[in-house]
């Protein structure tokens, strides 16, 4: 068991670990403090916890689309929630960049401790094929959909990041309805419709993350938010 679930949470928390260096070259000029980022990032793993409870407890009265808009909506909640508990709600948010930064990092950890968890059972029945084709599969599609959709609510709010509170509000939570129609898309054409749209859906999920990076642009230009 011991090995298994070490090898499992190698598996989950080092691919994210990836994700999390590409994003952080984002904020290069100036960085976040590094014990806060893991702060986040670990803030993400714990919401994890929460996650499955709330989401096991949907199962016996939802169905459908229904149960997959639950489970988009709770665990897009429970990220920026860790997101906001480790960083958003303290003084070290100081700058439109750092939502996106935060967003994205509590997700990344969130999909770390997911992603272990996938991989455990195939790892402890022996299947080294099947828990490297999850863990590639989780690596391209679901990480990246958790990255998107959190940073899609960092980029709501560093727009709205120079403008009165009530329109930070807004900005959170349009975006969070934004996250969550996009984490309910993917999860009905990927477990709804089959291998099919699979790549289509992992074409447009990258296609979002590009659109987020030329935004982050704009988010790096505090002259334009005056």
């Amino acid at each position: 068991m011991a090995p298994a679930l070490f090898i499992a949470i190698l598996g989950g928390i080092l691919p994210a670990l990836v994700w999390l260096a590409f994003w952080l070259l984002e904020d290069r000029c100036k960085p976040e403090p590094k014990k806060y980022i893991f702060f986040c990032f670990v803030a993400g793993m714990l919401a994890v916890i929460p996650a499955l409870i709330i989401e096991r407890a949907m199962v016996p009265y939802l169905s459908g689309t229904n149960l997959l808009l639950g489970w988009a909506a709770t665990e897009e909640i429970v990220k920026f929630a860790a997101a906001c508990i480790a960083a958003l709600c303290w003084a070290m948010y100081d700058e439109p960049l750092d939502a996106v930064i935060y967003t994205v990092t509590a997700a990344l950890g969130f999909s770390a401790l997911e992603n272990a968890l996938f991989l455990l059972t195939p790892i402890q029945q022996g299947d080294l094929l099947r828990s490297i084709i999850t863990g590639d599969l989780r690596f391209i599609g679901a990480t990246l959909l958790h990255t998107l959709a959190s940073a899609t609510v960092g980029v709501a709010l560093a727009l709205a990041y120079f403008k009165p509170a009530r329109v930070r509000k807004m900005a959170a939570i349009i975006g969070l309805i934004l996250a969550i129609v996009l984490h309910t898309l993917f999860n009905f054409f990927i477990l709804g419709s089959g291998s099919d749209s699979t790549f289509w859906v992992f074409l447009i999920i990258w296609a979002g993350i590009i659109g987020v990076l030329f935004t982050l642009e704009r988010v790096k230009r505090p002259a334009d938010f005056c």
